[in-house]
């Protein structure tokens, strides 16, 4: 018994307009509101139509039968999904599917979310962390009913959205750090910048650019397309002002310069002196994305979905799928 989003024995009323819905998803789906899922008040067992307090097993004496192996009377949770651990996590105020905390999972005061408990002390705090939209969908990552990761820099993103991004740019869209290890793509580069010089009306320019990556300022040789950090060997960088002979000027982006030192203002559309490489696949030369992400652990998910939507993290410990985990109420 149930519905698409979960397994349990009956359903519930909802107290903002009094309809009877098996979960709050349906009621959400079927309403023009949402429902405050800690107001449920009342059930009914779906074997006896007894309607009664919410509880875990039904009062019918005649009945008695379980609701969900898992009944949370703060978040009015009822899941009878099969080997599927929950636990409530009173500083999210919600509960997450695992073992719960200090056995698997620990909650993270400052980024207040709960993560496996391999990134304890070794994850990068960001406050509040979660609470905050998707930089790809828009979606409030903290409620979030889809899987949420960090990235290497800290941030925070849907799993899904993540793998559909960095098919077009290895920066994350919040802070612009690489997301991997890029190496052997820099390395690529400059075998590019060797053998495809600028034309030698160039030579006299000079860029000041700022990395994404190390956060420092250097100058560098102008180019059209890639500017190369002298602290940290990242191509990750942008150019804030061009140099010529000595004298500054202002980098309009997409500002072309013509054979006689003039600068033609920028054609509709052009992007110049902006390093992020559209184009770039980040499974190239023999470079995974994913087996970097492997590495970096996962956090709770949150247990607001239908079993058909478990990642491999459901499975257990060691699948490799690094995540913020999903609330469950």
């Amino acid at each position: 018994l149930g519905c698409k989003h979960y397994r349990r024995n009956n359903k519930l009323r909802a107290n903002c307009c009094g309809g009877w819905f098996t979960c709050r998803f349906c009621h959400n789906d079927a309403s023009d509101h949402q429902i405050i899922r800690k107001e449920t008040k009342t059930m009914m067992c779906m074997y006896c139509q007894t309607i009664q307090p919410a509880a875990q097993h039904c009062v019918n004496e005649r009945c008695g039968r379980e609701m969900a192996r898992y009944f949370c009377p703060e978040c009015v949770l009822w899941d009878d999904t099969p080997n599927k651990s929950i636990y409530h996590c009173p500083d999210c105020g919600i509960c997450r599917v695992g073992q719960g905390l200090d056995k698997d999972y620990f909650h993270c005061k400052k980024c207040n979310v709960c993560m496996a408990i391999t990134l304890k002390n070794r994850h990068k705090c960001i406050e509040r962390n979660l609470e905050s939209d998707c930089p790809i969908c828009g979606e409030y990552m903290f409620t979030s009913t889809t899987t949420v990761i960090f990235m290497p820099c800290g941030h925070c993103i849907h799993y899904m959205c993540h793998r559909r991004y960095v098919r077009t740019s290895y920066q994350c869209p919040t802070c612009l750090k690489s997301l991997a290890d890029m190496t052997q793509y820099f390395r690529s580069l400059d075998a590019l910048m060797e053998s495809q010089q600028m034309p030698p009306q160039y030579d006299n320019y000079r860029s000041i650019i700022l990395c994404n990556d190390c956060e420092k300022k250097s100058v560098a040789k102008y180019h059209f397309l890639y500017h190369k950090c002298v602290s940290c060997k990242s191509y990750n960088t942008k150019t804030i002002k061009i140099l010529r002979d000595g004298a500054e000027t202002e980098l309009v982006t997409g500002s072309i310069f013509n054979p006689d030192g003039t600068i033609s203002p920028p054609e509709p559309g052009a992007v110049l002196g902006v390093n992020n490489s559209s184009n770039i696949t980040l499974v190239e030369n023999g470079m995974d994305f994913d087996q970097d992400w492997s590495q970096n652990g996962h956090t709770n998910r949150t247990n607001d979905i239908s079993p058909s939507e478990h990642s491999p993290m459901d499975l257990g410990e060691g699948s490799g799928e690094p995540e913020l985990d999903r609330e469950h109420f």
